[in-house]
């Protein structure tokens, strides 16, 4: 069954693309040819058009910054508008410099919000002056996260090796 990109070895050649850049976004368009075995130009037409369609939408580093900062995870139920559904509320929250990422979700609540402060101070007050004052936001649930496991699809901190014991008769 052909993929949206038309033939097989187009839609194959894409979605190995997209992984090699999710897993290494500084991969070469020479290193991903050489990996996938196609030529220089084929990769750095099929990134072109991928970032041109919006299905790559940009590049960045992902660092581990459990140490600094506060994040948070905030559920929001919120009552959909006539026309725009969820749609206006989400454009109108991801406009907050706080958010770092937003999402509509299947569940007890419609979107899920994740934000970044310096304090959570400064996370509680996001929440009570900004999202949960807004039109249409009926409620709100904060989650902080304490520690990441792992993002992304990298894994942060490896489990130490279990110590054997000795055993001795």
């Amino acid at each position: 069954m052909p993929g949206k990109g038309g033939k097989i070895g187009e839609s194959m050649t894409q979605d190995a693309l997209l992984k090699l850049l999710e897993a290494d976004a500084r991969l070469s368009d020479q290193q991903i040819a050489d990996r996938l075995g196609v030529d220089v130009a084929t990769v750095a037409a099929k990134r072109a058009a991928l970032e041109k369609a919006g299905r790559i939408v940009g590049y960045q580093a992902i660092v581990n910054d459990d140490e600094e900062g506060v994040s948070a995870f905030i559920e929001v139920r919120c009552t959909p508008e006539r026309g725009g559904g969820f749609d206006r509320l989400a454009s109108r929250i991801a406009r907050f410099k706080e958010v770092r990422s937003l999402y509509l979700i299947s569940g007890g609540y419609d979107l899920l919000v994740m934000v970044e402060a310096p304090t959570l101070l400064e996370v509680a007050r996001f929440v009570s002056e900004n999202l949960a004052s807004m039109q249409n936001v009926i409620s709100t649930a904060t989650h902080f996260r304490l520690k990441t496991y792992k993002h992304n699809g990298l894994i942060f901190a490896e489990e130490p090796e279990a110590e054997r014991l000795t055993f001795i008769p």
